[in-house]
């Protein structure tokens, strides 16, 4: 007889515990739960855009200075005005200036600026707008605020999304050859390899006169 009871007190001892492991919520609590720790990329981007890097926008260089300074002594103009997330060479700028369309292909217009005697050709970027030089240019996101590279990365995605379906269109649209352009945008440049000539423009804001 103190066999069945050894089993029958082990059987609930084991129900007993499993009762206490194992417990259940709606799937509406669950899912709450999942989403509440998704990161909003796309609401966060639209908030950077609008309520920190356009209103910072006058902290940008002037394209033309920029150039000069970085001629003149590049550590101190990289030091300086660029930005990056870690070490290397790759940095990236924030700037502004105007110049005249000088042409409008598929892919990019390209403009030229004058300053003093130099003539600047640079090429705004309207077709492939991609990579993290707006996010990195400003300086005014920390990584640290993220809880993964992903999150990180998607709002680099987002902010270009905003670009490509809010500045650019209309700028194709009525831009011509001979119209002054004011722009603000960012630039990439790589400290160890300068390269001064052709520089691509991945732009935040465009606004055309004649």
């Amino acid at each position: 007889m103190k066999k069945p009871i050894k089993y029958i007190l082990t059987i609930i001892v084991i129900i007993f515990v499993g009762y206490n492991s194992v417990y259940f919520k709606k799937l509406d609590e669950v899912k709450a739960i999942s989403n509440a720790k998704e990161f909003d990329a796309p609401t966060y981007a639209k908030n950077f855009y609008s309520k920190k890097l356009v209103p910072n926008l006058s902290k940008a260089i002037d394209m033309n200075t920029l150039i000069g300074l970085v001629k003149q002594d590049s550590k101190s103009a990289f030091d300086k005005y660029s930005h990056a997330l870690g070490i290397g060479n790759i940095r990236y700028f924030l700037v502004q200036g105007s110049g005249t369309i000088t042409a409008i292909d598929e892919n990019d217009a390209t403009i030229s600026t004058t300053s003093d005697t130099t003539l600047q050709q640079l090429k705004i970027a309207t077709e492939f707008v991609y990579g993290n030089a707006i996010r990195d240019a400003s300086g005014l996101i920390d990584i640290n605020e993220f809880k993964s590279t992903m999150d990180f990365n998607n709002v680099s995605a987002e902010i270009n999304k905003i670009i490509r379906t809010t500045v650019i269109p209309q700028f194709k649209t009525t831009a011509k050859k001979g119209d002054i352009v004011k722009f603000f945008g960012a630039i990439e440049l790589n400290q160890a390899h300068l390269k001064l000539d052709n520089l691509e423009l991945i732009p935040i804001s465009l606004n055309l006169s004649k």
